[in-house]
């Protein structure tokens, strides 16, 4: 009866040793995927170019995003970067309409952007700081000023966290990575007829890129057409159609101004006397100052145009 019981107690250990076997098989295979690690060292030598590439574009310091992806991605490394690659904590919000990830945060199972590639993601970036009121006078700051950036990201509210602008300092610091932002820094090679334009390269087709009120600007040329130049400067429409005051159905014009980055809160100089003819919007892409703000300076309802010997200021709001 002995020999029995032991043979039924064995034979029963067998069967629950190979139905563990069994669990953990299927747990393993639907675990996530281990991934290596990578260094600090690393993760700047893969994305300092996406950085540098979007500061050209936007006017954010590369030092600045490098050192918000390095501290928000944890170097690459962290599940949202790894399986969203959402380098930033983008969240979803509303007009989101992409593909998603759920992770816990400041709530549970929240809505965070998930990109298909990491740029989408430096690029979401800087667009989400370049398309925000709160962040317009960061774009007023010097591009290689990367400790008035982070103060500014701070003051705006970008992070609650108290030392948020030292770390990014730290970090910035410590790796060198403001050489990176001297990118920016082109050396004038000739002026142009207004003394605060100046040239900074030759672009597509022998196109040159100006530089005015610290804003990268082309002239339209015979042919152009928006598409075309959003596709020149890897641009998108939206972008040229903001940072240009226009709307859809605006036809462009041979000499026409269109800036690659947002204009500023306000110009180098004091004022202007409008000319017969000028509109508002003839200003602002004049002296690179975004329309809203020229409007609000001057106490004026938007849409209304000056007379001919207004003055109009462009740094300071009118008492």
């Amino acid at each position: 009866m002995s020999g029995v019981i032991n043979n039924t107690f064995v034979a029963v250990r067998r069967r629950f040793f190979i139905l563990s076997l069994l669990l953990c098989s299927w747990c393993y295979s639907q675990a996530q995927p281990a991934e290596r690690r990578i260094t600090r060292e690393e993760y700047i030598e893969i994305y300092k170019d996406d950085a540098i590439r979007e500061m050209m574009k936007s006017g954010v310091p590369a030092s600045i995003t490098l050192a918000q992806g390095i501290l928000e991605s944890g170097d690459g490394n962290s599940p949202l970067a790894v399986y969203a690659k959402n380098h930033f904590g983008v969240k979803c919000h509303s007009k989101w309409k992409g593909e998603s990830m759920r992770l816990d945060d400041d709530e549970k199972n929240e809505c965070f952007r998930k990109y298909e590639t990491v740029y989408e993601s430096f690029r979401d970036h800087s667009n989400f700081l370049a398309t925000r009121s709160r962040y317009d006078f960061l774009f007023e700051l010097k591009i290689t000023d990367y400790k008035g950036w982070a103060k500014g990201l701070k003051k705006a509210g970008y992070a609650t966290n108290p030392k948020y602008a030292d770390m990014l300092i730290m970090l910035i610091e410590k790796n060198n990575l403001d050489q990176y932002d001297n990118y920016a820094k082109v050396p004038p090679r000739k002026l142009t007829k207004n003394r605060n334009s100046k040239i900074l390269a030759s672009g597509k087709k022998s196109r040159l890129i100006k530089l005015h009120n610290n804003i990268k600007y082309i002239k339209v040329k015979e042919g152009d057409t928006f598409y075309r130049i959003t596709k020149d400067y890897d641009m998108n429409l939206w972008q040229i159609f903001k940072y240009n005051d226009l709307n859809k159905g605006d036809v462009l014009k041979v000499g026409d101004i269109i800036y690659l980055q947002p204009k500023r809160n306000k110009a180098r100089e004091d004022f202007h006397i409008a000319k017969k003819g000028e509109t508002m919007r003839d200003i602002s892409q004049l002296y690179g100052v975004k329309l809203k703000k020229l409007y609000k300076k001057n106490m004026m309802i938007m849409g209304t145009q000056p007379n001919v010997g207004d003055k109009i200021s462009l740094k300071k709001k009118k008492i």
